[in-house]
């Protein structure tokens, strides 16, 4: 898997989220598809091949594959950002582009969540609602199993053998788009290698689900 990381450094502390930081981008290459999942008005629903994440106050963009291609042509197009009506001066841009492992590993790996997890649709936060602490955390354990698999079918890698995965999570209350979500941060034990700074769950476009290996 090729992945390209971009760090954004400005001459003060930028603020802003993954989401405005995603608006940024879609709106000055509108011409790249995969920097905002979208084709003409349609909506792209698949893993997404560019992510957005602020990590603390770092911008920071992760190109995986076709998305990692489209990074190297724009990363340096520009020389300044504008991220919810506030414009930054780019000092110092961070790039590194490699290959790294992904999928299924020999050994157990623990992560980190370093963004809160969106993890739960309509009706599984109804049924975690209304779960006890065991069942909740085979929910969990479940649908993490399940972002893993559905990542690997966007990403054309066929899974040899069973995902295990064990977490250690707490729910937290999270914000999208203006809505109160339910999110969980944490750590999570599993037989599955994911470079750092994916997403992993719902809106991973915008920065939630961002996982990095525990040291």
């Amino acid at each position: 898997m090729k992945i390209f990381r971009l760090t954004l450094t400005s001459t003060h502390p930028i603020k802003g989220s993954g989401a405005q930081l995603r608006g940024f981008f879609a709106t000055k290459f509108n011409e790249y598809n995969l920097l905002h999942q979208h084709n003409t008005d349609k909506f792209i629903y698949q893993y997404p091949m560019v992510q957005y994440k602020m990590i603390g106050q770092t911008p920071t963009v992760i190109g995986i594959n076709d998305g990692a291609e489209v990074l190297k042509e724009i990363y340096d197009e520009y020389d300044k950002i504008n991220l919810n009506g506030n414009e930054y001066e780019i000092v110092e841009r961070g790039i590194s582009y490699k290959k790294e492992e992904f999928g299924i590993s020999e050994k157990l790996i623990k992560y980190d969540f370093v963004t809160p997890w969106f993890a739960l649709n309509q009706e599984n936060h109804r049924k975690y609602i209304s779960s006890d602490k065991e069942q909740q955390a085979n929910l969990l354990n479940r649908n993490l199993t399940g972002n893993m698999l559905s990542m690997s079918k966007s990403l054309n890698y066929q899974v040899p053998e069973r995902i295990k995965c064990h977490t250690e999570l707490k729910a937290r209350r999270s914000s999208l788009k203006g809505n109160e979500i339910l999110a969980f941060k944490g750590s999570f034990v599993t037989n599955f290698q994911i470079p750092d700074y994916l997403g992993l769950g719902k809106s991973v476009s915008r920065g939630f689900g961002t996982v990095k290996k525990c040291s």
